[in-house]
């Protein structure tokens, strides 16, 4: 199982980004998805997750109204939009899988991407 996010870049605060996570999984669509980031200094923070079938989504209150996750199983991808950005998202962002557990806490997810950096400039 391997994951590939990728869209992280530079933006200004109030700006936008897409992030993609995509799965090398032959049956992406029995897995939950989750977003976390890393902030240089900071442990690693739970942002969003949605479930296998996208029916249910769990943000994190820090970009709640702000984020937006969705997939599309046939395309083994889960996106993450993310607006109004402000300096406090600056992280290394990651997606982890799972086909069980459906949640925020890291430990019980059993795959995870390599990180895609998100700097946002006040």
């Amino acid at each position: 199982v391997q994951l590939q996010a990728s869209g992280g870049g530079l933006v200004q605060a109030g700006g936008s980004l897409r992030l993609s996570c995509a799965a090398s999984i032959g049956t992406f669509s029995s897995y939950t998805v989750g977003w976390f980031r890393q902030a240089p200094g900071k442990e690693r923070e739970f942002v969003v997750a949605i479930s296998w079938s996208g029916g249910r989504t769990y943000y994190a209150d820090s970009v709640k109204g702000r984020f937006t996750i969705s997939r599309i199983n046939a395309k083994n991808t889960v996106y993450l939009q993310m607006n109004s950005l402000k300096p406090e998202d600056t992280a290394v962002y990651y997606c982890a899988a799972d086909t069980i557990y459906e949640g925020d806490y890291a430990p019980n997810y059993a795959y995870w991407g390599q990180g895609t950096q998100v700097t946002v400039s006040s």
